[in-house]
């Protein structure tokens, strides 16, 4: 009589034969060798790490090769949306308004968030929003299978590999079904999308049940978000980022957020705000950050049309001097320390100035 492990074993060869794309394949035929040598040492690394049998089992009882996972990975998109076409996607009259009744449907969480790590509603509700559209986005993939899929492809076998035993100590721990917890392809779950790693170090109980379920727990998923950002050192005393107009001429090569100068530095430099008077001056350094492609384009066509101008009353080029065309005023923000802060849950420029500007809009 076949044993019930052995039937397993050979459905799951049945399962991933059926589906061979992957680095690994793109070669050659499923490498099945080389798909229960990665469940064999899943098995034997889980155990090392005294993750119990039952959760072992239940990660390995069916595991699911998912080709669509694979070309998620290797064909990200690079998006060049400029920063005006970022913020109206992500900071829209839809998201502001359900942000608010948010605020307005979990007001003492918030306020215990606030109370506990020292961080605002405002911010934790702007997270939120840019994360998960405040809890509707519907993960699509089981994390055991995404995270196997994406160890068998190869590119990054040692991170995924300890994404997934960090989820199944998570499971352990705090009696969840590791079956049923579903993420994107990547690998990020819940209202917050936290990857398992980063769950296992900020994780927080907010509701008070004694585990901790990001997924199916606003109040854990709060309190989640609240340690994460207290731990990279949150003041909810300063700004995130104050929008400023430049001089003309500004060198926007100052403009990648990397270059800090004290605000009286960038203040001498011609920095004020958008109406034209100065900034509010402080004993801090900053950054600054701009969409410098943008202000090429609009640097370059104001050029183009003093050129087109000059052309129309004479028929000389060299009559045209292009060095003295009028420039359009440029906009950009200067980046305190919390825009660091933010970018150390996400590196890029316009996430973190779309998060500065939602929770901007979300304040009562």
């Amino acid at each position: 009589m076949i044993k019930r492990g052995l039937i397993a074993r050979m459905m799951g060869v049945m399962m991933v034969m059926v589906l061979p794309f992957s680095a690994h394949a793109e070669r050659g035929a499923f490498d099945v060798d080389r798909w229960y040598e990665i469940l064999d040492n899943v098995r034997t690394r889980a155990s090392q790490n005294g993750i119990s049998k039952d959760t072992i089992d239940a990660t390995l009882k069916y595991p699911a090769f998912i080709p669509s996972i694979v070309k998620s990975d290797k064909n990200q998109a690079e998006f060049k949306l400029t920063l005006d076409e970022y913020l109206a996607r992500t900071v829209n009259s839809r998201r502001i308004e359900n942000g608010h009744k948010m605020r307005s449907a979990y007001p003492t969480m918030l306020s215990r968030v606030e109370r506990k790590y020292g961080v605002q509603p405002h911010v934790i509700l702007a997270f939120w929003g840019l994360e998960s559209n405040y809890g509707s986005y519907r993960a699509a993939h089981k994390l055991t299978d995404a995270f196997l899929t994406l160890m068998y492809d190869g590119r990054r076998e040692t991170f995924f590999g300890n994404q997934l035993l960090a989820l199944m100590k998570i499971a352990d721990d705090n009696g969840l079904d590791i079956n049923d917890i579903r993420g994107s392809w990547a690998g990020a779950m819940g209202h917050f999308q936290f990857i398992p790693t980063t769950l296992q170090q900020y994780g927080s109980d907010g509701n008070g049940d004694g585990r901790i379920d990001i997924i199916h727990s606003v109040g854990d998923a709060m309190f989640s978000a609240g340690n994460y950002l207290n731990r990279l050192g949150w003041n909810s005393n300063e700004k995130i980022v104050r929008r400023v107009a430049l001089p003309a001429d500004f060198d926007i090569s100052l403009l990648d957020g990397k270059t800090k100068k004290s605000l009286y530095e960038w203040a001498a430099l011609g920095v004020t705000n958008p109406d034209g008077s100065p900034i509010p001056i402080a004993d801090m350094t900053a950054g600054l950050v701009a969409d410098t492609a943008a202000i090429k384009t609009a640097r370059a066509a104001a050029v183009a049309a003093a050129s087109n101008a000059g052309a129309s009353g004479t028929t000389d080029p060299n009559a045209i001097d292009t060095d003295v065309a009028p420039q359009p005023v440029i906009y950009a923000y200067l980046t305190y320390p919390n825009f660091y802060r933010i970018k150390k849950w996400n590196s890029s420029n316009w996430y973190a100035i779309a998060i500065a500007t939602l929770a901007d809009e979300l304040k009562q």
